[in-house]
């Protein structure tokens, strides 16, 4: 079973978008013939952008422009998708840096929070401005479900993500709402105008 928000078929919308969960903190989203992972753990896992929010500190500043990997902090565009990689922080004892995204495609801007285990700070929260869908990690190193929560009221998304490490349902009783995992999560720009609030959508990991 799958959430379906869409709207009667015109040929002059824009492909849907269809977001999977693959399991950890790894998503795929595709539009049409354009996709684009999230923290893949396989190589069996294939997109035409990838972005990680966690890698080993760069030897040289990312350079702007095209690029079909994305491991840290700066502006790129990859195929018409617009991408900010966002400073979350540090892990010195193992040499890592957290990277957010801010990812703007098909009239829709998507906001990856990755490892961030912890409430925004205003400064950052600045940085993660209105985006439609929210992805965040729950999790012992990550945010709790209280935490999350928290994180979700700041930004105020039309729709809310997790991923998880046994199961999203604390989570989803958090924000308030219950329910089986769904398959897929497919939509349009128009299907999120209709939301008040925020919807909450937990996905089967593939």
């Amino acid at each position: 079973m799958q959430i379906r928000l869409e709207m009667p078929f015109d040929p002059w919308y824009n492909a849907p978008v269809v977001i999977t969960y693959l399991g950890e903190g790894s998503f795929r989203l595709q539009s049409g013939e354009i996709s684009i992972l999230i923290d893949p753990t396989s190589n069996r896992f294939k997109g035409d952008l990838v972005l990680r929010t966690e890698a080993e500190f760069p030897k040289s500043e990312a350079a702007p422009g095209a690029q079909t990997e994305i491991l840290h902090a700066g502006e790129f565009e990859s195929k018409g998708i617009e991408v900010q990689g966002i400073v979350l922080g540090a892990d010195h004892k193992e040499g890592k840096t957290h990277t957010g995204y801010l990812v703007r495609w098909e009239d829709l801007t998507f906001a990856f929070l990755g490892p961030l285990a912890r409430v925004l700070d205003p400064e950052l929260l600045e940085k993660f401005d209105d985006p439609d869908v929210l992805f965040l990690r729950l999790g012992a190193r990550y945010l709790t479900e209280e935490a999350a929560e928290k994180v979700v009221r700041q930004i105020e998304p039309k729709v809310v993500i997790p991923a998880y490490e046994k199961s999203p349902q604390a989570f989803l009783k958090e924000m308030g709402e219950a329910g089986a995992l769904e398959e897929k999560f497919v939509f349009r720009k128009k299907d999120l105008e209709a939301i008040e609030g925020t919807k909450t959508i937990a996905l089967k990991a593939a």
